[in-house]
């Protein structure tokens, strides 16, 4: 939970106090540079680097940081620039949320593009970008233009893993402030399920402990049954491995239901995009010019379609890793028990499975599978065919 003097736009960011007094100070001193009263330096800066593990709330917190800098109080969370921005649809703040496997140069010069005209109606001219670490090297470099050179009202926010040059280039690094995020409590996600969503505090608990700190997943484990039934699913592929046939059957079982995952999340979407493009480029039209206006149209289509596919893509890579580090944490509960350590385990609805593994492998093993659901999620960041990653995988688990 953040601090009672930090602005309400905070509220959500979750088990970040240290960030949350960083950024607060920050929004107040950008509300000065508008008033044109002086400032300290360093207090505020043109371009913003949020860090931390998958789930720490990088997104949240940048979005919580562009509504305060477009709020005349400096974060209320009631007026129009605050749910405005909350809710992506300010004029002024543009957010790049990248929906294939990266993210390309020329969305990202159209962007720039954009951010170099004066704000429209609002304080700032803001561009935030999730996964900054998807920028192919020439959006990369397309950005990097615009850091070094800004103008006077427009702020960069990037999103990332961390730091390291693997994410984001050095240079792009050395023009922003880092704002780096720590994974939240089990507690501090708990308490905000609880708060905010309504959830009864033995499912919010439960939640949060087999999330990992990971909020968004929180809520949908406390929230939604098909979520949970998946989760079982997976936790059940360690007793399901008596032979190589097994092993095949159980990849294959994986990556279906991560297909399955996807599809439903993305194709409703993917319907909707089409409709609007065809009925916006003139399809269904009738008289003397309808046809005329929609020849052409064809590579509109195809490239929105190639959108598509990379979106859903990567919705399945991203359900296939959801269920990796759920895997990851068995054997790790595994290891803990194995070992007498006197940490809490993660999947604490299991425990009697976890006990039982535990009494028959030895730790060698153990770790040797981690090291396999690990290099599994290594080789699909690295565009191996999930098919084959998680088949190599299940068979290095069987034989331990």
């Amino acid at each position: 939970m953040t601090t009672a003097l930090a602005p309400a736009v905070f509220a959500d960011v979750v088990g970040q106090d240290d960030a949350v007094a960083i950024l607060a100070r920050a929004a107040a001193a950008a509300g000065h540079i508008v008033a044109g009263d002086p400032v300290p330096p360093g207090e505020m800066t043109h371009a913003w680097l949020f860090t931390g593990p998958p789930g720490s709330g990088r997104s949240v917190a940048a979005r919580a940081f562009a509504a305060a800098l477009q709020c005349p109080r400096g974060g209320c969370g009631e007026c129009v620039e605050c749910h405005t921005t909350l809710g992506g649809t300010h004029a002024d703040v543009r957010v790049v949320v990248p929906e294939g496997l990266s993210i390309g140069v020329n969305d990202m010069r159209a962007l720039v593009l954009r951010a170099a005209s004066a704000p429209s109606g609002g304080r700032w001219q803001i561009v935030l970008v999730e996964d900054a670490d998807r920028l192919t090297e020439q959006a990369s470099n397309a950005l990097l233009k615009a850091v070094e050179e800004p103008t006077d009202r427009t702020v960069f926010l990037l999103c990332a893993p961390s730091a390291h040059p693997d994410d984001v280039s050095v240079t792009i690094r050395s023009r922003c402030r880092v704002v780096p995020l720590r994974t939240p409590s089990a507690a501090a996600v708990a308490d905000v399920l609880v708060r905010r969503d309504g959830v009864d505090e033995t499912t919010a608990r439960w939640a949060a402990a087999v999330a990992q700190g990971h909020v968004g997943r929180a809520r949908r484990l406390a929230r939604d049954p098909d979520a949970q039934a998946r989760r079982r699913a997976v936790l059940a592929v360690p007793r399901s491995l008596s032979n190589i046939a097994a092993c095949y059957d159980a990849a294959e079982a994986l990556i279906a239901a991560s297909e399955a995952e996807a599809a439903a999340a993305t194709e409703g979407q993917a319907a909707t995009e089409k409709a609007e493009l065809e009925r916006a480029l003139g399809a269904g039209g009738t008289g003397k010019g309808a046809t005329t206006a929609t020849r052409g149209t064809a590579g509109q289509i195809k490239e929105l379609e190639r959108k598509q596919k990379s979106r859903a893509t990567r919705a399945q890579r991203d359900a296939l890793d959801r269920a990796l580090v759920d895997l990851a944490a068995f054997y790790r509960d595994v290891l803990m028990v194995r070992l007498g350590a006197a940490v809490p385990l993660v999947h604490v609805d299991i425990e009697e499975m976890v006990r039982a593994a535990a009494a028959r492998w030895e730790p060698e093993a153990i770790l040797r599978r981690i090291e396999a659901v690990l290099s599994c999620r290594t080789a699909l960041e690295e565009n191996v065919k999930p098919r084959i990653a998680v088949e190599a995988m299940m068979v290095t688990l069987l034989q331990g």
